[in-house]
């Protein structure tokens, strides 16, 4: 069993991933003040005391506790390590994104180092935007001087406002109307208190007004949480971590792309190359931002290179490529300024057009290099910040898979025009398992989620690319309305009539929009290909012109429709709209059925 403690947004993140798994777990929070819905977690509310969380644990059998509290919440951190030590629990720790500390703003280990320092430069007005539970801390400032102090409007902040008499002439609320700088400007304090509470503390958005008006910033720094919690930073992370400690709870397992794999060895092979030490792991960032670990299988010194090896893994997802070293090889090179992608063995070579990279190229898709060139900017600039010199920027990432070649045979690559090896690939960095009965329960499961908060309207989607526009065109929906498919079209229109929905939406890139036109309600590679022979009929029955049809019948992936379609034959794209309604429509009777062709560059067709 898993006990969350919460209360915060990773708290609610927390309880998304828990969801999937279909099983029970606890929530706890202090109070009951955060709403949020539960279906299969279990809510705990009330202080939970080292005693009480002991007798919880043990009564319920907890066999893993993931600490995603405020980071502020020093008592509940230390009860969490000593109750794990004792009951020898693995802790999960969903951390917050933090910036780097700017030394433009003062930074202080405790409340009593910030009155000690107030006391010391005569400051007689302070703004704390640190919250109730400071206003104690802070009693022997704001009982001789000047300080405002903003709170949540709810019960428990009021009364201990009252107990600890804090005069009620300088209280603030959040969700007040004034903006930070409207605020700063009336108050005009002569110095701000925050805390070190990351991206969803909106840490930024408090420091930067504060910095154009010139007045001093005062940060307490975040607690040090023990070294044996497990630190996380989103959503995939704390699934991966979970399914590695507690291997029973999910059905599934996830896994990484070739392009994640590819960028962890690259950024090791860099940090090698400079510091002459081999990583055991390296921290890298998925295309939304989320920072993972990735562990490093070998590395290599060369004369003038490095090369770092990742062991790929991609869960329970039968990808050809799982169980496979993803090599990178890393050179600085002098005469040129940029990072420049080399093909090693069994990396596929581009030769014909089509896939967005040009001929001769290696088979390495933009997402993966768009990653890697991130995290050499971040390296390069880490390592010149402490030498304090000017490195070598032109940089040369030579990627290998040694069982490539081999392994392409039984993929659809050579028919695409990449030969003598495999592709690296992947647009969320994270794969997730499409190709078991497991994962069409766990669309069920995420359905019932959405019935359960109310949602009369879902939008169903292939995967994280689809989703990313289509939350922009619906963003009244909640999260949970947003549910992907993968490749099992036919199940979650069957699941979603089932549930009773009144209206599903589906959003479907255009190479899955061809299979579906066609019939086929699973899309999977492996069992169907894109027919041009149907397209062609088609563009003849709606009359295109010969151009088109000629370059239809040559091109080799679907996505090159969109250059070869010119927008005075747009209604192709409307047809094929309708074919994929009259397969799906059959499987949605008593609903409202929308499909939406979704373009690489995000352009909605209906």
């Amino acid at each position: 069993m898993i006990l969350i403690f919460g209360g915060t947004t990773e708290g609610r993140n927390a309880v998304v991933i828990c969801e999937e798994a279909g099983k029970p777990f606890y929530y706890s929070t202090k109070s009951d003040s955060q709403i949020i819905k539960l279906i299969n977690g279990i809510r705990v509310t009330g202080d939970m005391d080292e005693k009480r969380m002991l007798s919880f644990c043990e009564e319920k059998k907890i066999r893993l506790i993931v600490d995603a509290a405020h980071p502020f919440a020093e008592a509940l951190h230390q009860n969490v390590t000593v109750i794990s030590k004792q009951l020898t629990i693995p802790v999960i720790r969903y951390e917050r994104n933090y910036f780097p500390r700017d030394n433009n703003l003062l930074w202080f280990e405790s409340y009593d180092e910030v009155i000690a320092f107030l006391k010391r430069k005569n400051i007689n007005s302070l703004l704390a935007l640190t919250g109730v539970n400071s206003v104690s801390k802070l009693k022997p400032y704001w009982q001789k001087h000047t300080c405002w102090v903003r709170i949540l409007d709810r019960k428990e902040s009021r009364n201990i406002i009252k107990k600890e008499h804090f005069p009620l002439d300088k209280i603030l609320y959040y969700g007040q109307e004034e903006n930070e700088t409207q605020l700063f400007n009336r108050l005009q304090p002569e110095a701000i208190l925050i805390k070190e509470s990351g991206d969803s503390g909106r840490f930024n958005q408090k420091v930067k007004p504060a910095l154009t008006l010139k007045i001093p910033i005062l940060v307490i720094k975040r607690p040090i949480l023990s070294s044996s919690f497990v630190c996380v930073y989103g959503k995939n992370g704390l699934r991966k971590n979970i399914e590695v400690l507690l291997p029973d709870f999910f059905e599934l397992r996830t896994g990484y792309t070739t392009g994640t794999c590819a960028t962890a060895a690259t950024k090791a092979a860099l940090i090698a190359l400079f510091t002459k030490v081999g990583q055991k792991s390296v921290e890298i960032a998925l295309p939304e931002g989320e920072l993972i670990n990735i562990s490093i299988l070998s590395t290599i010194f060369m004369k003038d290179s490095v090369s770092c090896s990742v062991l790929k893994d991609a869960g329970d997802d039968p990808d050809i490529t799982n169980g496979q070293e993803i090599v990178s090889t890393v050179r600085l090179n002098a005469t040129h300024n940029e990072v420049r992608f080399l093909r090693g063995k069994g990396v596929g070579i581009v030769t014909l057009p089509g896939l967005g990279l040009s001929i001769g190229e290696p088979a390495i898709n933009e997402t993966p290099r768009k990653m890697i060139r991130q995290e050499i900017l971040k390296t390069l600039h880490m390592f010149q910040e402490t030498s304090g010199q000017s490195l070598v920027t032109g940089i040369d990432v030579t990627l290998s898979i040694p069982k490539g070649e081999e392994l392409a045979k039984k993929t659809f690559n050579p028919k695409l025009g990449i030969v003598g090896g495999i592709s690296i690939i992947g647009t969320s960095g994270i794969v997730k398992p499409f190709s078991s009965d497991a994962f069409i329960a766990s669309i069920r499961r995420e359905m019932q989620v959405a019935k359960a908060l109310g949602c009369e309207h879902i939008v169903i989607n292939s995967g994280a690319k689809s989703e990313r526009f289509l939350t922009q065109e619906y963003p009244m929906l909640p999260n949970q309305a947003f549910i992907h498919y993968g490749n099992f079209i036919g199940e979650t229109i069957k699941t979603a009539s089932e549930l009773g929905f009144k209206q599903v939406t589906m959003g479907i890139m255009i190479g899955k929009a061809v299979k579906l036109a066609e019939g086929h309600l699973n899309t999977h590679s492996k069992k169907v290909v894109v027919s041009n022979d149907f397209l062609l009929e088609i563009a003849q029955n709606i009359n295109c012109s010969t151009k088109t049809r000629q370059s239809i019948q040559t091109m080799t992936m679907t996505k090159q429709l969109w250059n070869i379609i010119p927008e005075s034959e747009y209604v192709f794209f409307a047809r094929l709209i309708e074919k994929c309604y009259e397969v799906c429509k059959p499987l949605f009777l008593n609903g409202t059925l929308e499909i939406i062709i979704i373009s690489e560059k995000g352009d909605l067709f209906r």
